[in-house]
């Protein structure tokens, strides 16, 4: 007769407060993450320096074509310093929304993201943490590179029919509004990045989600376009930071709630994926 001895399953000691995994935790390892690479300072610069040279730059082109008496540019035709400030978001937005998909792809690329799974098993803080930290940065990099390029725009023109303040009605607001806008491009990237696991896949979903849609808009029919457009993520990201909404635009809030459900459906896909899928 042979005679097993059972021994009890070895039980787990719990960890000591001071390391158990907590969402505070999580986020201060991906601040860490972020500012310890080369990438983040260099692209983050990059974006401040185009939303404020490229805002400069078109002010003073505007004053130069208005004080010499030539004509002036169309795109320029009816510009305000508001608008002429705002010139450089469609660059920056390209510069924090790649940044955003480098902040996820990137790990995987490395194989860095197993060992932020393994110390994050339960996965999806990784993720939140990911997207509340880069969506913060991306926003305050936006508000510093706009409010700056407004002012220097407003200091070029003032004294000229197109010159503003920051006093004027709706100015502050939709500054603002540009901060989180880039912010939200940002939180998209991320979560691009995360659900395609490809910094050429992600950094091509965003750019082709941003600028190609909606070049490619004119080739529906009148009546699709005039529907369909207004809810594309970058026209409803404008609506937020608009002054003046044109007929047919989204309001402010409507562009807002757009945006959000784009940001909250490019979120869903890459938790799905990371929840289901192996690292």
């Amino acid at each position: 007769m042979t005679i097993t001895e059972t021994r009890p399953a070895p039980v787990r000691a719990p960890l000591p407060a001071g390391l158990k995994v907590t969402g505070r935790r999580v986020a201060r390892a991906e601040w860490a993450k972020l500012w310890s690479l080369r990438s983040t300072w260099i692209t983050l610069g990059i974006a401040l320096l185009l939303l404020l040279a490229i805002g400069a730059i078109a002010a003073l082109q505007f004053k130069s074509s208005t004080t010499s008496g030539k004509p002036v540019d169309d795109d320029l035709v009816g510009a305000t310093t508001h608008s002429l400030a705002l010139f450089g978001v469609p660059f920056a937005l390209i510069a924090l929304g790649v940044l955003g998909v480098l902040t996820t792809s990137g790990e995987y690329t490395t194989g860095m993201i197993r060992s932020t799974l393994a110390a994050v098993p339960r996965r999806l803080p990784v993720l939140w943490a990911k997207a509340a930290v880069y969506g913060a940065v991306a926003f305050t990099v936006g508000v510093v590179g706009v409010f700056a390029s407004f002012a220097v725009a407003g200091a070029v023109l003032s004294g000229t029919d197109a010159g503003m303040s920051f006093s004027d009605d709706g100015v502050v607001a939709s500054l603002f509004g540009v901060g989180l806008y880039l912010g939200l491009v940002g939180v998209i990237g991320v979560a691009l990045g995360a659900l395609l696991r490809s910094s050429a896949g992600g950094i091509s979903a965003l750019v082709g989600m941003f600028l190609l849609v909606p070049g490619l808009m004119s080739l529906l029919p009148r009546s699709w376009r005039t529907e369909v457009t207004p809810y594309l993520p970058g026209n409803a990201g404008e609506s937020i930071y608009a002054l003046h909404h044109a007929a047919g635009s989204l309001s402010t809030g409507e562009g807002m709630l757009v945006l959000l459900g784009w940001t909250a459906l490019a979120l869903g896909g890459a938790a799905y994926r990371l929840k289901r899928a192996d690292a």
